[in-house]
């Protein structure tokens, strides 16, 4: 019994690896808002002082926007934001240096995102018309500005 334990065990740890070795570090260079997703446009869920470290879960391929956590919640700044040392200097995270970085790209859905971290926020109960993106859930809500 006690094997099995084991290798149970052992296999969620190397489950969790991948999960674990896919954060880099990171700091923010502003006090720069983290938000619901990858656009100035979704909600602010925190405020990110200058200066503080951060791990960068995964960035989009086409665009510099970054999944972030910031003592414990996690949510998205734009990559013009976000530092990370590379080859002894500090850059800016963008999409050359994913690689380099061990920054994995990510993709966005509002759906599986909110729903596992902003089920607690006000704005999660607006989830099924922000699943079409900012614009059009401005558009909807007015004013909108394109």
């Amino acid at each position: 019994m006690k094997h099995i334990l084991l290798k149970i065990a052992m296999g969620g740890l190397l489950l969790l690896a991948p999960a674990i070795a896919e954060a880099a570090q990171g700091i923010s260079t502003a006090n720069v808002n983290m938000r619901a997703g990858p656009s100035t446009r979704y909600p602010a869920v925190a405020v990110i002082p200058n200066g503080t470290p951060l791990q960068i879960r995964g960035c989009l391929a086409d665009t510099p926007w970054c999944d972030v956590e910031f003592y414990g919640g996690r949510g998205w700044v734009a990559g013009q934001y976000v530092q990370a040392t590379y080859e002894r200097r500090r850059i800016y995270v963008g999409p050359q240096y994913y690689r380099p970085l061990g920054i994995p790209t990510v993709t966005f859905s509002v759906g599986p995102y909110w729903d596992r971290y902003y089920r607690n926020r006000d704005f999660y109960r607006d989830r099924d018309r922000w699943r079409r993106g900012p614009d059009y859930y401005y558009r909807d809500r007015g004013p909108y500005r394109p």
